[in-house]
């Protein structure tokens, strides 16, 4: 949690912005680490200059990639535009380069050969991975409400983009779900007899 008054002040207006909260804990750590290479001066003493040399820093020291350099620029330019509403034009540093590979796909005997080394919850997840092509946080973000196996669909709620979206449910996945789905039910109806009443809820943007 951000205890500078400037953190706080990069935080919410993030999230008065209602960015996700993953992009809310990238941001917050590139600000965070722009200050800490630049001998924590503060940003608004700061400028192209300074900019350049953590971006460059980032990909030539820290070998990251275009991704992540990309990342934390944004991170960087959110701030001066938002927060200290300075425009950051005509940057000059070196994007990261990395070789263009074709991606490893794996066929269906070797996904079976991988399921069946799991148990459990990691079975199922991975399973859902696979069969619904959901991203892992899509997967461990899951709600019963979200699951309707009549139908066969699955709701995949604020994904990427804070986009929703519905995928299929493959055949062999519906008893495993209907088995996980009564299981939530009953930790949800027994926690209130056990004296847990409370659930988290998002933050007001000012918080």
């Amino acid at each position: 949690m951000p205890k500078s008054p400037f953190m706080q002040s990069v935080r919410a207006e993030i999230r008065t912005r209602q960015y996700s909260y993953r992009t809310e804990k990238s941001y917050l750590y590139w600000v965070r680490q722009f200050i800490l290479f630049n001998d924590k001066k503060h940003p608004e003493v700061m400028g192209n200059q300074e900019i350049e040399r953590f971006l460059n820093h980032l990909a030539v020291n820290r070998g990251v990639s275009p991704g992540t350099q990309n990342q934390a620029l944004c991170a960087i330019i959110f701030v001066y535009k938002h927060v200290l509403k300075r425009e950051i034009e005509n940057l000059q540093y070196t994007m990261t380069k990395t070789p263009r590979r074709m991606p490893t796909v794996l066929n269906p005997d070797e996904v079976a050969s991988i399921l069946s080394n799991m148990t459990a919850e990691y079975w199922l997840i991975t399973a859902l991975l696979y069969g619904c092509g959901l991203r892992i946080n899509e997967a461990l973000s899951l709600r019963v409400k979200d699951i309707d196996l009549k139908s066969r669909n699955l709701l995949v709620f604020n994904g990427k983009g804070r986009k929703d979206r519905y995928t299929l449910i493959p055949g062999n996945l519906r008893e495993n779900l209907e088995q996980q789905v009564a299981h939530a039910r009953s930790v949800h109806e027994s926690d209130p007899a056990e004296g847990f009443r409370l659930t988290p809820m998002p933050l007001p943007p000012n918080y």
